[in-house]
């Protein structure tokens, strides 16, 4: 029979023990090594058992409140805050030069600038100043606007800000405002923002934003030449979707922009032009030019939320559903 005499085959497991406390040390302390950094490295400081969302969507809407004085006249918010439409960069104009009645035709230019005109297209011409000087003709609006006039501020710092801000993080689905469910409106009516006692008061004082931008409110609207700047409101949403939503709240901060403008001489501070238009009963154009210094104020929004990765398919979520937003993660 073939079968009986055929070979047969023999496998035998050898272990081998190696006696050695060197050896031995080694491969425990490359053991702890590895699961140290799956713990500290991994889950504690990356979070790598969550899914975060830095993709924040953001709405911003502002509102200013306030009178000032210019020339004796009393100024709103539809005089002194451009653009008028709440958005989330505005100006509030500090101090304005206005050149009245200004029409076209041809006028002496009152620059000492040689071959360059700052109000219209020089002619070539040299024309009388007064009796005593003469200057560049020019082209254009005239008279020539002279925007060396010293003039005071308009602006006071208890003037308001109301800010309203809705986010959203599109992985989760997730929806906020920087309205706490706590706010009323009698609230709204009396609180201001500070960072002891209303930290979650949506209303701030321009001179507190400022001030907390740490930079001088009179130094900033009043001075002469560099007057304005541009300060940041920065709202910071930094959120973990796995615990309360009462703990995902908004966060503010504020900086001065354009801070470099205090070191350079050129082109300081921050100001603009603009133009009201009118006509005469003959249908001649003439319009009022204004030069503004202005404090510009530049809402910023960021931040990003996380959540745990198997409360998109497993967990049930605090307080939403998260449906299949993060299931990509899980493969």
């Amino acid at each position: 029979n073939s079968e009986c005499c055929a070979p047969k085959t023999l496998t035998v497991d050898i272990q081998v023990v190696v006696k050695s406390w060197t050896i031995g040390i080694i491969n425990r302390a490359v053991q702890l090594l590895i699961i140290t950094y799956f713990i500290g490295w991994v889950f504690v400081n990356e979070k790598a058992y969550q899914v975060r969302d830095t993709a924040i969507e953001s709405s911003v809407m502002t509102k200013v409140k306030g009178f000032g004085i210019y020339n004796n006249k009393v100024m709103d918010v539809a005089d002194y805050v451009i653009p008028t439409q709440g958005a989330s960069v505005f100006c509030i104009i500090t101090k304005i030069i206005t050149t009245e009645n200004q029409v076209q035709g041809y006028c002496p230019e009152v620059t000492t600038k040689l071959f360059f005109s700052c109000s219209g297209i020089m002619t070539g011409k040299c024309v009388p100043f007064n009796t005593t000087i003469k200057m560049c003709e020019i082209q254009g609006w005239c008279p020539a606007e002279i925007d060396t006039i010293k003039t005071k501020n308009c602006l006071h710092n208890n003037f308001t800000i109301f800010i309203k801000n809705s986010i959203r993080f599109p992985t989760f689905n997730y929806t906020k405002g920087n309205f706490l469910t706590t706010i009323t409106n009698d609230y709204i009516k009396h609180c201001n923002f500070d960072m002891v006692n209303n930290t979650y008061c949506p209303i701030f004082r321009v001179g507190d934003v400022v001030r907390y931008a740490q930079q001088n409110f009179t130094k900033l609207a009043d001075k002469v030449e560099s007057g304005g700047g541009v300060i940041g409101i920065k709202i910071g949403w930094i959120c973990d979707l796995d615990k309360s939503d009462d703990q995902c709240n908004p966060s503010y901060s504020f900086t001065r922009l354009d801070a470099m403008s205090q070191k350079n001489a050129v082109s300081p501070g921050y100001n603009f032009r603009f133009a009201k238009y009118y006509k005469m009963e003959n249908g001649t154009d003439y319009r009022t030019l204004v030069k503004a210094y202005a404090i510009r104020f530049d809402v910023l929004v960021n931040g990003n939320v996380i959540a745990l990765v198997f409360s998109c398919t497993i967990l049930p979520h605090p307080f939403k559903p998260l449906g299949k937003a993060c299931y990509k993660y899980l493969i």
